[in-house]
């Protein structure tokens, strides 16, 4: 058995997903830092979304950063960032020394988000590949459940121990270093081994167009998957609905995703391509339970808690078509170019909600209307993809 086929070593390469989405597991001590720190609340919450402005801009060079390193050791650079700018903030009070140390800490995460994802391409094949890309997709989500509960806990210490949660990117950076291969060497001896011919039916010799489609495709489905999580607490507050409620059926909606992810693998062995057109399908009926729930707070947590389990469905079946899309050797690249496509979808968002609003003669600030006549519309669209690709791919994958 190869090493990167043992299941230490698999365990050992996904840890580093489990620390991508940890930027947020310290908000639950905004209260207390905006006391201690005596700035404002916005000035709190730059904290919790600076890292993830910095990601977008260090996933662009991370494939310059790889070339020059290589996939190992830039993301073990990666991680290192994580680990030490994450604890800045438990030995000093400084506002904006622990705005830098975010903003590193960003930096980090975005070194090697994309070689998380585009290291599969190399080292995994076929079946194991598949299984791969959506137990990474679910780490992530447990990720983010397991170090808010952690960070959570170290709270009760005070609000600069909730930083400690970083010192674990420590641990899985030693399990990663001396488990997992150099994709880059790994790569150099699949050349050296293979004839000109057999790299030519086996890789792309260019990147092909339909990347930048599907990185456009990303964008829309996170529109789409955002606009109905942040769209529910308002929704719910309309319906009466306490705080609390809608806290847990947001976690619920992460968990469905989680399940998602970790069934991709074999939905993906039963369903071949069609895997793509189903969790479109899900998600169009996510959107219209939601846009349709009438004041029906049942129907429209059903809507909500569906929403995770495609999305989760979707996104590691865009990841797994990029070896077909283009050379080995600029995996990390389209990678990183999917990757923004996604965390664009995220910021525009709301300024997508708003502009389909007014368009639809609905020019109201409410953000719970706003979303009752776009979700509709993102509904429709999402069955559209669906029965073009369902009648344009007829290549088995």
């Amino acid at each position: 058995m190869q090493s990167q086929d043992k299941w230490i070593t698999k365990v050992a390469f996904l840890g580093v997903s489990f620390m991508l989405t940890s930027a947020y597991a310290i908000n639950g001590a905004m209260p207390q830092m905006t006391k201690a720190l005596n700035v404002s609340a916005t000035e709190v919450q730059a904290l919790a979304t600076t890292p993830s402005i910095v990601v977008t801009v260090f996933v662009l060079l991370s494939s310059f950063i790889a070339a020059k390193l290589g996939d190992k050791k830039t993301i073990i650079l990666g991680m290192l960032l994580v680990g030490f700018a994450g604890i800045v903030p438990f030995f000093v009070t400084s506002y904006p020394v622990i705005l830098i140390s975010r903003m590193v800490l960003g930096a980090g995460f975005g070194i090697f988000n994309s070689l998380a994802v585009s290291m599969i391409a190399v080292m995994y094949q076929g079946q194991t590949r598949s299984v791969m890309l959506g137990w990474r997709a679910a780490v992530e989500q447990i990720g983010q459940a397991v170090l808010t509960f952690i960070a959570g806990l170290l709270l009760n210490f005070g609000w600069q121990a909730t930083f400690l949660v970083y010192l674990l990117a420590f641990p899985i950076l030693y399990l990663f270093y001396v488990r997992v291969p150099d994709t880059s060497e790994m790569l150099a001896e699949r050349e050296k081994n293979s004839t000109k011919e057999q790299l030519s039916i086996d890789s792309p010799q260019k990147i092909s167009p339909l990347v930048w489609l599907l990185t456009l495709f990303a964008a829309f489905l996170v529109i789409d998957y955002m606009a109905i999580q942040l769209s529910f607490p308002f929704m719910a507050q309309n319906l009466g609905v306490k705080g609390l409620i809608v806290s847990t059926i947001l976690s619920l909606m992460l968990v469905a995703a989680m399940v998602g992810g970790l069934v991709y693998g074999g939905m993906q062995k039963l369903f071949g391509r069609f895997t793509l057109q189903i969790g479109l399908v899900l998600m169009f009926v996510s959107n219209f339970l939601v846009a349709f729930s009438n004041g029906n707070f049942i129907v429209l947590t059903i809507g909500v808690l569906l929403i995770g389990f495609p999305m989760q469905l979707i996104s590691p079946f865009i990841f797994s078509q990029l070896p077909n899309l283009a050379p080995l050797k600029k995996q990390p690249f389209v990678t990183s170019v999917v990757l923004i496509g996604f965390n664009v979808g995220v910021f525009v968002e709301p300024f997508v909600l708003s502009l389909l609003a007014r368009i639809m003669g609905n020019p109201t600030s409410s953000v719970s209307e706003a979303a009752y006549r776009t979700i509709p519309l993102f509904g429709v669209i999402l069955l559209i993809i669906a029965f073009v690709t369902l009648i344009t791919n007829r290549k088995k994958i």
